[in-house]
């Protein structure tokens, strides 16, 4: 669900100020507009009013997940809103809906919308907590209720698929950085992958938190890391790779990115 753990992470949760539904639907669309990598010309909240009309996206038990598709290149995002009244959406289960989550789906990442979604609602069937937001008082709660939902899911997932998502990550940055894709086996990605921890602050250079010293080291020395990772996900000096996986943002302007590191031979130029 990397989608909605970077819309709490981003300031994309808040509170609805009304229960009418396409009040709602226009402020969460309004939202998503705002996020500068979206094309202004995209008409989220109309695309998704016009979609809600041919089929209602309550999912049950007080959830509903409206989209907008766009043919634009770009990151599956979603803006998430909660009801404490609970608004009147018309779903299946006649229930009122206390959270909605819009997503802005471009076409290259609707396999990754339709495996978030999956994941949603499997979370909102196995957690009695998804299914009372209407008890919580504060938007914290809800925000608090989502992320172990999302810490719940994660680490549901065996080591085995754990490893296989960390391997085709990997394997996409490798291919838009140039890498030779060369098949590793589950074992080759536990001896050769390497979390790391990068924090980026104005006016000093990247922080590298790993428990291998010699790769802090090789790593504290890219010139270019931290503008490597924030324009294109990835950095490569040499045979070392890191591959940006996730960032959160800290104040005072500070960015701390969730990295895997590889080695790997680069194509020459």
């Amino acid at each position: 669900m990397k989608a909605l753990l970077n819309a709490l992470q981003e300031g994309r949760l808040v509170e609805l100020p009304d229960n009418i539904k396409i009040d709602a639907l226009e402020f969460l669309g309004a939202l998503l507009e705002a996020v500068p990598e979206v094309p202004s010309e995209e008409g989220i909240t109309e695309k998704a009013l016009a979609r809600e009309k041919l089929h209602n996206t309550g999912i049950g038990k007080g959830w509903a997940c409206p989209h907008a598709t766009t043919d634009h290149e770009g990151e599956l995002l979603c803006s998430v809103g909660w009801s404490p009244q609970g608004v009147d959406y018309g779903s299946p289960d006649g229930v009122p809906v206390h959270l909605i989550v819009m997503y802005f789906v471009p076409d290259s990442q609707r396999n990754a919308y339709l495996k978030e979604i999956s994941q949603l609602a499997k979370a909102i069937h196995q957690n009695a907590d998804l299914q009372k937001l209407q008890e919580l008082e504060e938007l914290s709660e809800v925000r608090h209720a989502l992320l172990d939902a999302i810490t719940h899911a994660i680490e549901s997932v065996t080591p085995e698929g754990r490893a296989r998502m960390i391997q085709l990550e990997v394997r996409h940055a490798a291919v838009e950085a140039g890498v030779p894709a060369a098949p590793l086996s589950l074992d080759a990605i536990a001896r050769s992958i390497l979390p790391v921890s990068i924090l980026v602050q104005p006016g000093c250079r990247p922080v590298v938190l790993a428990q291998d010293r010699e790769m802090v080291e090789a790593l504290e020395a890219f010139v270019s890391l931290a503008e490597d990772l924030e324009k294109a996900g990835h950095s490569a000096k040499g045979e070392i790779n890191v591959v940006l996986r996730s960032s959160e943002h800290y104040a005072p302007d500070r960015i701390l990115h969730d990295c895997v590191v590889f080695r790997g031979a680069t194509r020459p130029a």
